[in-house]
């Protein structure tokens, strides 16, 4: 296969993304391998769609260290991104919001373009542009999600609080990796100043405090809807907030600590529940994160985890994940046309 991966930027991958496994795990299976910043696409005047990418050299790599260290030193190279087999959007959105308004939507628009020339685009670009922030979370049934407010109202969100008893979580509808996310108690004095700073970013979600969210949460891993599996063994890890000062946090980007994780019947309930509306989107790899039996974060864009998951559960999970793509294109090339790209993402 041909695969390349969409990426925000170079300089901010690192040795532990699930992308970088991902890629490794593709160059070790004896695929072709291709990295594109989202700042790197070309429409040509012809309708032809090109990319400046980088790819390494078609050998096995120690570690993932060392694959993203070929990587960044691989020279650029000008590449039909129709040839590809898989396109696969690993970029944040989130992440260029402040600094790179304009690579917003990049990824989703040359995917789109992509996928109708042949091009199977994961997740499907379509569905992308419907959970391009995290009101997505509000679209699954309610009986898995904590009851939320999502306004700009101070007053409306001091009295979603008030019947919270006081207690509630707060952080902005646009965002990522645990930013400006804050726990209010019923002794907060600040409260009104944590309003306007999460209201700088836009909307913010109210959301109520749940009993166990002192405990961390669970990352559970999705493909084709279905929670991720190889031998036996789940794609999950337990993440365990930080333990500096009073940080509610469970994102390991802001210092959380992560652990071997127990996957309950609950959690695979939960993750039956939400299929319908994943498979409806076009979502093949989806991470989930689970508190008391309620979805608090749905990951669609570049969901992380896959490696620590490895690393606990000792199978590798990529391979799966890598056969299943293999089996897609199979699926393309058979049916040609008459699958379209939604239809194919979850197949």
């Amino acid at each position: 296969m041909k695969i390349a991966l969409v990426i925000n930027d170079f300089q901010t991958e690192e040795p532990n993304f699930t992308t970088t496994e991902l890629a490794m795990t593709a160059t070790a299976l004896g695929h072709e391998v291709f990295y594109i910043s989202v700042a790197d696409f070309t429409y040509a005047p012809d309708g032809t769609i090109c990319a400046r990418a980088r790819k390494v050299r078609p050998k096995q790599y120690n570690s993932c260290s060392a694959y993203l260290h070929e990587l960044r030193n691989a020279n650029a190279t000008h590449m039909d991104v129709e040839a590809l087999d898989v396109l696969m959007l690993r970029n944040d959105p989130a992440q260029d919001v402040a600094a790179r308004p304009w690579a917003l939507f990049a990824g989703i628009t040359f995917g789109r373009l992509a996928a109708r020339h042949g091009v199977i685009v994961l997740n499907d670009p379509d569905g992308l542009m419907q959970s391009i922030n995290k009101m997505y979370l509000q679209y699954f049934p309610e009986e898995v999600r904590p009851i939320t407010l999502i306004s700009r109202d101070r007053e409306a969100i001091l009295v979603f609080i008030k019947e919270r008893g006081g207690s509630a979580v707060l952080k902005p509808l646009a965002g990522s990796g645990g930013q400006d996310v804050f726990l209010i108690t019923p002794q907060e004095p600040n409260i009104n100043q944590i309003i306007d700073t999460v209201c700088d970013d836009g909307y913010v979600i109210a959301q109520e405090h749940l009993p166990n969210a002192a405990k961390g949460d669970s990352r559970l891993l999705l493909m084709n809807g279905r929670p991720l599996q190889c031998e036996g063994k789940y794609a999950a890890i337990r993440r365990v907030r930080g333990k500096k000062g009073n940080d509610i946090r469970s994102n390991i980007a802001a210092g959380a600590q992560v652990a071997k994780a127990q996957v309950s019947d609950s959690m695979l309930q939960l993750a039956e529940i939400i299929r319908p509306k994943l498979v409806q989107d076009g979502m093949f790899l989806v991470g989930i994160d689970i508190i008391d039996n309620k979805l608090t974060e749905i990951n669609v864009f570049s969901p992380g985890g896959l490696l620590r998951a490895r690393e606990f559960e000792g199978v590798a999970f990529s391979h799966e994940i890598m056969h299943a793509l293999q089996r897609k294109v199979e699926h393309r090339r058979r049916y040609h046309d008459r699958l379209d790209n939604l239809e194919i993402a979850t197949l």
